[in-house]
């Protein structure tokens, strides 16, 4: 009987009283250890293959020792660097010899218990959403004369809708706007705001167009 198995992440095909060299074990010398990856089984010419293992099949080994093995060197050359090197490298093994292999009825090691989740802490109750802004002010370039720089002139002063603009006296506005370049007549820009504030853009369009720049 023999049977293939997995040791220390090799495979190895062994049978009863067989000494092995795996890689080196964490268990004591003179301790027993149980392998129960067995891919394959010959028993008296009956094979059987594991998918990937077969279940309940194993193989029982004694520990003998752990040594070292034979030296081997490892050289590195670069050609035409002048680069070498030399270095030596000793595995360390643990010698085993096969006592039993089972065909059925091994006990498989018990998985390792997962860590139990840290409970969640306590999220902190979200603020409620921040009500929405305002809703933007009226386009106030549509009043003859308004360009884009003074728009954001008279939204910056806190004026940002027709309503507000009809309520500001005309020197006030060019008051405000006086940093802004150009000529700029504000005489006609709350009527128009006035007009604009009430929907009434029939009427103001007629009339903006009898207008230079706001200047009637």
């Amino acid at each position: 009987m023999y049977a293939i198995v997995e040791m220390a992440g090799q495979q190895f095909k062994v049978a009863k009283d067989q000494k092995v060299y795996v890689h080196r074990l964490q268990t004591e010398e003179g301790e027993k250890v149980t392998f129960d990856r067995v891919l394959l089984l010959d028993d008296a010419g009956t094979v059987t293959v594991g998918a990937p293992v077969i279940d309940g099949a194993a193989v029982e080994a004694k520990v003998v020792k752990h040594l070292k093995g034979d030296k081997v060197i490892v050289f590195k050359k670069k050609r035409r660097k002048g680069y070498r090197k030399k270095n030596g490298h000793r595995q360390y093994l643990t010698e085993i010899v096969v006592e039993n292999i089972l065909t059925s009825g091994a006990k498989k090691a018990a998985p390792a218990k997962k860590k139990e989740a840290a409970p969640k802490k306590e999220e902190a109750p979200k603020a409620a959403p921040a009500k929405a802004k305002a809703s933007k002010g009226d386009d106030l370039k549509k009043v003859e004369g308004i360009g884009p720089k003074i728009a954001q002139t008279l939204n910056e002063a806190g004026i940002t809708t027709f309503a507000e603009l009809a309520k500001t006296d005309a020197a006030k506005i060019a008051e405000i706007i006086a940093d802004v370049r150009g000529n700029h007549v504000t005489d006609t820009w709350p009527k128009q705001a006035e007009l604009a504030a009430e929907g009434k853009w029939d009427e103001l369009k007629k009339w903006q167009d009898e207008l230079d720049g706001g200047k009637a």
